[in-house]
């Protein structure tokens, strides 16, 4: 990768971003407390309006290792983590790298159901859960087995007066207190672990090829997969996103941390870059364009990193409050396409430019970006991150690439590209070549430049949202319903970007279709922002020879009925 006659993007970055990285030789717990011995005092977290230092954080980080460890977390281990964007994830995000253990992260609003299947794979025995999450591992049959549940109650990372105003009126004070702080039956309160001491210095620490994480992400097609990770991978993506936003500054930069940090990119930008540049991660358990407003008075946001939806929703309740967004320096945009009003809405009223980048769990997961530059092309996804490479091959003939301007599969070569799928031979073999290549799914053209553009999709994934919902497995609840017969998913592209879930359904001979009822028993099995908007009757379900739904038909077959 040494060769930048091969990199003929290289010419459109923006001046100062080198075509090549140093790859780290040290794990990401090194480059924690590398932040934390430099920026000791700076503010590391936001929580509410309750800050952090970096001192504080690698103290509870140390604290809450140990025990970790008196729990029986060893080496190699798989600890879940099932937490919203708080100041304790952060800390069970590193206390448990620092054992040499390895990180599963879980959306806390996924049902029982939708964990299961994710615990069966990677069987976890310790678990860190928001206590509004341990009721979904309860439902657990009593073949998952799990040691540990240590409960979070992320009001206490609340300050003390936004506490107390969460307990009133004073005539149930005693009765909601003991509500607000009581840890979930059974579990181990968090609080404890920090109770410990630290670990030892001479507790051996984890290499820089060891395993780091654990994300699971529907892939191409099917049940989610757990993309394997390496502290490698992790930080070699936190030194390209660090050489990409040239200009940004060591404990100068102000992280709002409203993607969730269970998702790769919130995974890569907060707990990763965020950490190594020292910067301040203002933390928001959800999106809301007020309390996003509102912390915009006191800690002005420098990166400001989400999908659509979120940048038009903000720009437009600043724009009604009178709140300057001029603080905003980097920002960009991924997980969908991003439509040229976004573009002009937000650039009106920032400090910078939004660009769009593209990446995938397995990568890391930023691949491409348009450069913070005049270069940027709107409509594209931008040019490969240094030290990355790619490639455009026949979807028939991947032994062929493609001219330029030719559409073709998009394939990935870079440190940031994942070790295989966990446990899943199968499915590795699918999405990684023999020689290093991850295959996307993706159909793109690419111009003489290396500027890409998305033509298409080969995996079949809808985007909601920012969030991927595989078709396969909102089809496999439906058919669960008594009245279904058949089903088959598919998504609708908005106008304004992103799709929405449309289910079109074969009823059973006397059924007859009962959209809510449908919708209520879908939300009982599935996170809600998986549950079919649209649900059509439809006679017969298309299929392929081999049994496979065709998607396409039902797609031309359904989308002018919604």
């Amino acid at each position: 990768m040494s060769n930048v006659e091969e990199m003929p993007w290289v010419k459109n970055y923006q001046p100062g971003v080198p075509a090549q990285i140093d790859l780290p030789t040290e794990s990401l717990v090194t480059m924690f407390e590398h932040s934390v011995a430099e920026a000791g005092k700076h503010p590391a977290t936001e929580f509410f309006g309750r800050r952090t230092t970096y001192a504080e954080l690698g103290d509870q980080v140390a604290r809450a290792a140990e025990g970790l460890r008196k729990l029986g977390v060893r080496r190699g281990d798989r600890v879940a983590l099932i937490l919203p964007n708080c100041p304790q994830h952060v800390v069970a995000f590193y206390a448990v790298l620092r054992l040499g253990a390895v990180v599963v992260e879980h959306n806390p609003l996924y049902t029982s159901r939708e964990l299961r299947h994710q615990f069966e794979s990677h069987q976890a025995r310790v678990v860190i859960a928001w206590d509004k999450a341990v009721a979904a591992l309860r439902e657990f049959p009593s073949d998952v087995v799990i040691d540990h549940i240590v409960s979070v109650n992320i009001l206490e990372a609340f300050p003390a007066m936004k506490r107390a105003a969460l307990r009133v009126p004073i005539k149930k004070l005693r009765a909601t207190r003991a509500s607000l702080t009581a840890p979930a039956p059974g579990t181990v309160p968090w609080n404890k672990l920090l109770e410990n001491d630290r670990i030892s210095t001479t507790h051996p620490y984890p290499d820089v090829h060891d395993l780091a994480a654990i994300q699971y992400t529907s892939g191409t097609t099917g049940q989610p997969k757990g993309a394997m990770l390496t502290h490698f991978n992790l930080y070699s993506n936190a030194l390209q996103g660090e050489a990409w936003m040239y200009g940004a500054e060591y404990r100068k930069e102000v992280f709002y941390a409203i993607l969730p940090m269970f998702h790769a990119f919130g995974m890569t930008l907060y707990l990763t870059y965020g950490v190594r540049k020292q910067g301040l991660l203002v933390l928001f358990p959800k999106f809301d364009p007020d309390m996003i407003l509102d912390a915009m008075k006191k800690s002005p946001a420098t990166v400001y990193c989400a999908v659509p939806p979120i940048y038009e929703r903000t720009a437009l309740a600043a724009k009604e409050r009178g709140i300057s967004l001029k603080s905003c320096k980097f920002c960009i945009s991924g997980a969908m396409n991003l439509p040229d009003h976004v573009v002009e809405l937000w650039e009106s009223m920032s400090g910078g430019l939004l660009v769009e980048g593209y990446g995938m769990t397995e990568s890391s997961p930023v691949a491409l970006g348009n450069p913070f530059h005049p270069t940027r092309r709107a409509g594209t996804i931008g040019v490969p991150f240094p030290s990355t490479l790619m490639k455009v091959v026949d979807q028939n003939d991947p032994t062929r690439e493609v001219e330029p301007g030719e559409p073709g599969e998009l394939l990935l070569k870079g440190p940031q590209v994942f070790q295989g799928y966990w446990n899943n031979p199968d499915e590795t073999a699918k999405t990684l070549t023999e020689d290093g290549w991850l295959r996307s799914g993706d159909i793109v053209t690419v111009d003489a430049d290396g500027f890409t553009t998305i033509v298409d999709r080969a995996k079949e994934l809808i985007i909601t949202g920012g969030f991927n919902v595989s078709p396969s497995e909102v089809e496999a609840v439906l058919r669960l319903h008594p009245d279904v017969a058949d089903a088959a998913v598919i998504g609708k592209p908005l106008e304004r970007g992103g799709e929405m879930v449309v289910a079109a359904v074969e009823l059973e001979p006397g059924s007859t279709l009962d959209e809510d009822a449908l919708r209520q028993h879908c939300r009982s099995h599935l996170a809600a922002y998986k549950v079919p908007r649209r649900i059509v009757a439809i006679e017969d379900t298309p299929r392929s020879m081999l049994g496979k739904v065709l998607r396409k038909q039902v797609r031309d077959q359904v989308l002018p009925l919604v």
